[in-house]
């Protein structure tokens, strides 16, 4: 039986036989996460397309690198037979103990779980069992498998969902002694397996105590460009740690300035962190109520501040040591932060000049009001929360849930004619005492001989008028609408329009005030609103109450309600500004990447109102703006502004016309939003508006990366006030990524637990240590059970670790510039994988190359075999490919090309042929250079993704003499395509690929006549001489990596060997394999009869069933075809059998 064959014997539970295996060594070769693979996939695909041949019980004789695949596939056979679909943690009757390999240097760390003990035992149990007693159990735990495996398809047809299972690795420390900034210790070998620990050890002090990151040091690297490459990370919010997602926006932004660095162009990156107003203030008030039981206003503002600065000094710092741990290389010379005193002076200087320019006014408007902070919030800020019709809901600060999503409908009598009313409907009760008018469109034929006539307000009983404008739809509800401009900016449009005075009804606390009258006075809004409700039905004014489907606008910082109240704010005018960044995109002047968001940019732009920069809090930017405080009776407020105090005095003095002695200024208590210091921070961050270097030299910056999600709130504005206040777009390129969503494709929330430290997946975590962070944070209680509960189900065994490397690379594989990105662990538990090939393979190159190897310049290299030839082709085919990625930031290309490359050309193909030619005495010094050039290269290449994992090794790789190398691979040259031009050779990979496509026909045919050990002759029969010189060159790489024995001719003109398997290659070409005394036709001629009846069950069944059409005709068309071409084979091979049964004896 082959291994295809044993995996659907083991059925829905072969996918536990693999999660049983240690993963260092098994995953290696898996193209896909193991998590992913499921029952009925492939072996060959499992194996890097490969074949597998063989009994079950050592299926590593195939492919499977390592010992811990062999003592897994061969031990405890009657355990596997004890797995039931029913029960799948009977797992645990497989013993684990010989599947664990020895530590090297190995510590318990408290961060990760080791769940099982480890053993060094040798193999505890035989792998010595009959061939027939084997067949003869795995033929009945198939009909069992799939007698169940029925059953539960009837039950089901969902898909078996992957197993979040997970075996921890080995954890190597590096315990040299090593001082922070001292360079790494790498004169000792390479520990035997791959650990993030040891490889991300010490490398970061060094990289910055060396000023690798600094542009001065770059520009005086020997490839210097004299070019400049300078970009500012988003600023995250100083309240909290970084996700996934920055983590996504640091790997990206880290992989381009790494290769401009390395292709020798002064780089600029810029640190730096928000101090985020609200979020900050929100959560130190939230602590000092936790710990100390105070509110804020018993605190003065000197006080308040003092604890938020305390608080930032305190956590600030978490965000710089996990940027740190993302390899993220930032001048950390310049940090910067959006409160200190070069913020605050570009700020002010800000604010100045766009009110000097007339961009900045004070007025009266209607703003979005969080309650629960008292202060004006942003757009970005409010969340709408569709609802289908009433819900319950609870805001802060009221004593009980609150019903929304209701339409009231109240009747409003029209004045002298008590028998006539106009009825209107409100989902906002409590703002009818801030009604002054009722509106309908004027061309409502329902209304038209009212016009002109006062109501009744049916609490109050004042008259108010009926008013007709256009902005009324007449089409919607009784087509009149209550008109509030106090509480809704659409209704302050048409009261201004009117000439209407506003009525405010709701303070800044969302408690009713005195215009609405004593009996509401001081009510939270919504008991209030029960209450006008209740006194509607007394005075016979209500006409009934439904479901309405609406969107319900929350503050995302306070959970409460928005109320949309009228208030004496500052504005900053937006239209002219808007225009031109509107202009910026249209003409080209400005990049957006990827193109569709274009059209989302004209359309925000187009229709952009003034923003309020206006916040009531205390942490922020306190706006330079200053209350001239007049006479008794003065009707109308003065206002100044200043960079100073002074200066302000004097503007006032010659505003008023008054001496400077004699005025008393105020200044304006309120902050500014902290997306006005943000918007500056491209160009502030650099010395602004001082003339400095930094600014003349890397100003306008070279490039904007974000989240598309901050596209307007963010780019836009920077956009704005930089070209205001700099006459300069701040950048021409803006380049945006999706969203990360976790791997179900939900948004990340703290509510939902689904938000990962990156950290936590670099270094792995016990579930026990992600519950005890979120209780740490600010959830509610409910919030956070469903958190908790969220983790549990997620990460039942925690997270492994996977390194910093591995996340990078697999953020980076995404196409960012598409649809939102779902990442699950186990996608980066794949990347670390990938990490752990690169570390066999470099383990492999270094102990071939030994320490007397003295490498020849890279680019001077010229192949001394078709097989070097070959593999250096590709990988200047991958270094074109690399080069082309960068240019147009898609890393995802650069990836696919990376681990195609050291996976699928170097690992797998030329490492496997070159073996036997190493091997040999004395050594040929070609494939040395070549396996040397193959590692330079290939870690160059890998070094803006992977930078420790690439500093590690290419760090031990030996030196050219007479040659004075780069102190760090983070600075080396970048391969150039135009430099290994000379290597390519295309038509070379045209022909080894039908050299590859003969290995997989080989590899098949062993594993058709389960040649699980012997290596058989093969030989070649070629009618066109072409066809036969493309072989010539490679007939020992196609026997090695065929696991064949010697490869010949055979001549045209002869006829075909006796007891030797056949296949065609091609039209011209065939293929035939020895089996005469390798195969005992007698005993696997059965198993080839049984399976080809399987087989034609399954093509039977597939052909009676009723005609499909679509997609599920197209799926029963591959399948049938794919059935034929197998039972093509097996009647070959079943004929080639018969005619060796003649020529073989019958075994006694």
């Amino acid at each position: 039986m082959g291994a295809l064959e044993g995996a659907r014997a083991l059925g829905a539970h072969a996918h536990l036989l693999v999660f049983a295996c240690s993963l260092h060594h098994f995953p290696s070769r898996v193209p896909f996460p193991i998590s992913a693979w499921h029952p009925g996939r492939e072996w060959a695909g499992l194996l890097g397309g490969q074949s597998c041949s063989g009994p079950l019980g050592t299926l590593v004789s195939c492919g499977l690198p390592g010992e811990a695949g062999l003592r897994l596939y061969g031990a405890d056979r009657e355990a596997k037979r004890s797995w039931s679909p029913a029960h799948p943690a009977s797992m645990s009757h497989l013993s684990l103990a010989p599947l664990r390999t020895k530590f090297w240097g190995l510590k318990h760390p408290q961060s990760i779980s080791w769940p099982h003990s480890f053993s060094t035992k040798p193999y505890p149990h035989g792998l010595s069992v009959p061939q027939r007693n084997r067949e003869q159990k795995q033929k009945r735990l198939r009909e069992k498998q799939g007698a169940l495996e029925a059953e539960t398809a009837k039950k089901s047809k969902l898909p078996t969902r992957p197993s979040k299972s997970w075996t921890a690795k080995e954890i190597v420390l590096y315990e040299i002694p090593t001082e922070p900034g001292e360079k790494k210790d790498v004169t000792g070998p390479l520990p035997p397996t791959y650990s993030p620990r040891y490889v991300e050890a010490a490398w970061y002090p060094w990289w910055v105590q060396e000023g690798f990151f600094k542009p001065e040091y770059q520009s005086q690297l020997p490839q210097a460009t004299g070019e400049t490459f300078s970009m500012c990370i988003p600023p995250p919010n100083v309240t909290g740690s970084l996700h996934l997602g920055h983590a996504l926006t640091v790997s990206i932004q880290d992989a381009l300035v790494r290769w401009h660095r390395m292709r020798g162009d002064q780089v600029l990156w810029i640190p730096g962190s928000d101090h985020a107003g609200i979020a900050t203030q929100a959560v130190v008030e939230k602590q000092l109520w936790k710990e100390q039981g105070i509110r804020r206003h018993e605190l003065s503002r000197e006080d308040f501040l003092k604890e938020v600065w305390r608080w930032k000094e305190e956590k600030g710092v978490e965000i710089y040591e996990q940027l740190q741990a993302l390899g993220a290389s930032l001048d950390w010379d310049r940090e910067c932060f959006t409160m200190d005193a070069r913020s605050s002076l570009a700020v002010t200087e800000a604010f100045v000049r766009l009110y000097e320019a007339g961009l900045l006014y004070r007025d009266q408007q209607i703003v979005n009001w969080s309650c629960a902070l008292r202060s004006a919030i942003s757009d970005i800020e409010v969340e709408g929360w569709p609802l289908p019709g009433r819900t319950e809901f609870c805001p802060p600060g009221c004593p009980y849930p609150v019903s929304f999503g209701l339409l009231v409908s109240v009747a409003f009598p029209v004045d002298g004619d008590p028998d006539t009313e106009i009825v209107v409907g409100t989902t906002r009760p409590e703002t009818l005492p801030g009604d002054v008018a009722v509106a309908v469109h004027p061309d409502d034929p329902r209304y038209i001989h009212l016009q002109g006539r006062q109501l009744r307000h049916p609490l109050s009983g004042k008259l108010l008028p009926l008013i007709t404008d256009p902005a009324v739809q007449p089409d919607l509800g009784t087509g009149a609408v209550k008109v509030t401009p106090a509480h809704s900016l659409v209704d302050a449009e048409i009261g201004a329009r009117h000439k209407l005075v506003p009525v405010n009804v709701i303070g800044e606390d969302g408690t009713m005030v005195s215009p609405c009258g004593d009996w509401l006075q001081g009510l939270h809004r919504f008991v209030a609103r029960e209450k006008i409700v209740s006194a509607l039905k007394e005075q016979g004014h209500f006409r009934g109450i439904r479901d309405h489907p609406m969107v319900l606008p929350i503050c995302s910082r306070s959970g409460d309600v928005v109320e949309y109240l009228l208030k004496n704010q500052w504005f900053v005018r937006c239209q002219k500004m808007g225009e031109q960044a509107a202009q910026a995109v249209e003409s080209g002047a400005l990049c957006l990447n990827p193109p569709f968001h274009q059209k989302n940019w004209q359309h925000w732009f187009s229709n952009i109102s003034d923003w309020c920069v206006s916040r009531q809090l205390w942490w922020g930017h306190q706006i330079p703006a200053y209350r001239v405080v007049g006479k008794e009776g003065d009707s109308e407020e003065c206002w100044v502004v200043g960079r100073s105090e002074a200066e302000a005095r004097k503007a006032a003095a010659e505003l008023t016309g008054r001496p400077e002695k004699e005025l008393t200024l105020e200044r304006d208590p309120d902050v500014l939003d902290t997306w006005f210091s943000s918007a500056l921070f491209p160009f502030s961050t650099l010395g602004w508006p001082q003339k400095t270097p930094d600014l003349a030299q890397f100003y306008p910056l070279s490039l904007l990366e974000t989240g598309s999600d901050l596209l307007m709130f963010w780019v836009g504005r920077m956009v704005m006030l930089g070209t205001q206040l700099t006459g300069q777009i701040p950048f021409p390129q803006v380049l945006l990524h999706s969203m990360v969503r976790d791997g179900q494709g939900r948004k990340m929330s703290k509510s939902l637990g689904n938000v990962l430290d990156p950290r936590d997946v670099i270094r792995g975590a016990e579930l026990q240590v992600l519950q005890e962070k979120l209780k740490e944070g600010n959830l509610d209680p409910r919030e956070l059970q469903i958190a908790a509960a969220g983790q549990r189900k997620e990460f039942p065994q925690g997270i492994p670790e996977c390194g910093t490397d591995a996340l990078r690379f697999i953020l980076c594989s995404h196409g960012t510039q598409g649809d939102d990105i779902n990442l699950s662990v186990s996608e980066v538990l794949s990347s670390r994988h990938f990490c752990n090939k690169i570390w066999n393979a470099m383990r492999f190159i270094l102990s071939a190359l030994g320490d007397r190897f003295i490498p020849h310049p890279t680019e001077e290299l010229s192949p001394s075999s078709a097989m070097d030839a070959w593999v250096l082709s590709c990988l200047a085919l991958t270094v074109g490919e690399c080069e082309r990625g960068f240019l147009a930031q898609e890393l995802s290309l650069i990836t696919h090309a990376l681990h195609h490359f050291w996976l699928h050309k170097l690992c797998d193909v030329y490492l496997e042929s070159v073996k036997p030619v190493l091997s040999r005495s004395p050594q040929a010094p070609g494939p040395l250079q070549t396996l040397y050039s193959c590692a330079d290269v290939g870690l160059r290449l890998l070094a803006p993704l992977m930078p420790f994992l690439a500093e590690e090794l290419w760090q031990r790789l030996p030196r050219q003499p007479d040659c004075t190398p780069a102190r760090s691979i983070c600075v080396a040259s970048y391969p150039s395509a135009q430099n290994l031009e000379h290597w390519c050779q295309p038509e070379l990979e045209q022909r080894f690929s039908q050299v590859q496509e003969a290995v997989k026909t080989l590899r098949g045919l062993r594993a058709m006549y389960q040649l699980s050990k012997a290596r058989p002759r093969v030989l070649l029969q070629c009618s066109e001489p072409k066809e036969q010189c493309l072989y010539e060159e490679f007939l020992e790489p196609l026997g090695t990596l065929a696991h064949c024995g010697a490869v010949s001719f055979l001549p045209y003109n002869k006829a075909s060997p006796q007891g030797w398997a056949q296949a065609s290659l091609n039209s011209t070409t065939q293929v035939y394999m020895e089996l005469q005394g390798l195969v005992d036709p007698h005993l696997h001629l059965p198993v080839l009869l049984a399976r080809r009846q399987k087989l034609q069950g399954q093509l039977d069944s597939l052909t009676s069933r009723t005609p499909v059409e679509g997609s599920e005709m197209m799926q029963r068309e591959r399948k049938v075809s794919s059935l034929l071409l197998e039972l093509s084979k097996l009647d070959q091979a079943t004929s080639h059998l018969r005619q060796l049964m003649d020529t073989t004896p019958t075994k006694s």
